[in-house]
């Protein structure tokens, strides 16, 4: 069987480039938001919200933390269980292309959530989203390591990721 090596290129440079980009328009967004909160001289004049959704973004983002890291735990086993490599990298890149939406997601709730009710709650909301986009980045180690690649599969993974 033939692998399609320049297709399994391109996925792992499009998911690469993909979460660098996510990652680099939430960090100016939540920036700005956490410079305003923490300035105390400045007044955007923010219409004042019920402190319902104040739970509601809360529970929510909190909520999507623990859950991208379920959805990323399942879907990486169906991962695993393709019997067929170029399947378990695709199935591994898309998994991974879903959890940094869901990162992404979390890190614009959190930014809203602190422009809106400045809780410390946000602040810690956004970290964490921080350190599984750290951990959602697509590495040919990282990818060897949880897919339980053989060392043949492993130096394909290394080579996929080489521009």
């Amino acid at each position: 069987m033939e692998l399609d090596i320049e297709k399994l290129k391109k996925s792992y440079r499009k998911q690469e480039v993909t979460s660098l980009i996510l990652m680099l328009v939430a960090l100016p967004i939540f920036g700005i938001v956490y410079l305003y909160y923490t300035s105390g001289n400045l007044d955007w004049d923010l219409p004042q919200i019920p402190d319902f959704f104040r739970g509601l973004m809360i529970g929510s983002g909190y909520g999507l933390l623990i859950g991208q890291f379920f959805i990323f735990r399942d879907e990486l086993k169906r991962a695993k269980s393709e019997n067929v490599f170029e399947g378990k990298v695709m199935q591994y890149l898309r998994a991974s292309q879903k959890r940094v939406g869901f990162l992404f997601l979390i890190s614009l709730i959190s930014a809203v959530g602190l422009l809106f009710f400045q809780s410390a709650w946000f602040v810690i909301m956004f970290a964490l989203a921080l350190v599984f986009f750290s951990l959602a980045k697509v590495t040919p180690d990282r990818m060897k390591r949880l897919l339980k690649l053989s060392k043949e599969e492993g130096e394909i993974a290394r080579l996929i990721s080489r521009p």
